[in-house]
């Protein structure tokens, strides 16, 4: 018995530092759905701002609306494909889920969106 004293210790610091590193890969999971949500969000504001731009025109371009909604809600707009005369707005926006704990450097995430623009038919 003499011989496994503090082996006690050891297994207490080993349990601690395991769940030390779950806790913190949750964490860093948690902030990575976060900003998931966040992106997506911003897509759909951003492709339903463009089409709105595409059905009935303001005067501003769909891509620069599309760009301030994305940044309204945290993102920042990459790609945008709605062109005047389309019946559609695709977009792709970006949000930075920041430094994580156990990940080193900073990560991002791309939300994408479509909306379409269905006009009603005459007479229906």
């Amino acid at each position: 018995m003499r011989g496994q004293r503090g082996s006690v210790s050891i297994v207490a610091a080993v349990t601690i530092a395991v769940l030390a590193s779950l806790t913190m890969g949750c964490a860093d999971l948690a902030r990575a759905l976060v900003a998931v949500g966040r992106a997506d969000t911003a897509a759909d504001a951003a492709a339903l701002a463009a089409a709105q731009e595409l059905a009935a025109p303001t005067g501003s371009a769909p891509a620069s609306v599309a760009a301030e909604y994305a940044e309204r809600n945290g993102a920042t707009l990459v790609e945008c494909s709605c062109e005047a005369g389309a019946t559609e707005a695709v977009v792709a926006v970006e949000v930075q889920v920041g430094p994580m704990l156990l990940v080193p450097g900073d990560r991002s995430v791309t939300g994408r969106a479509r909306a379409v623009i269905a006009f009603p038919q005459a007479g229906a």
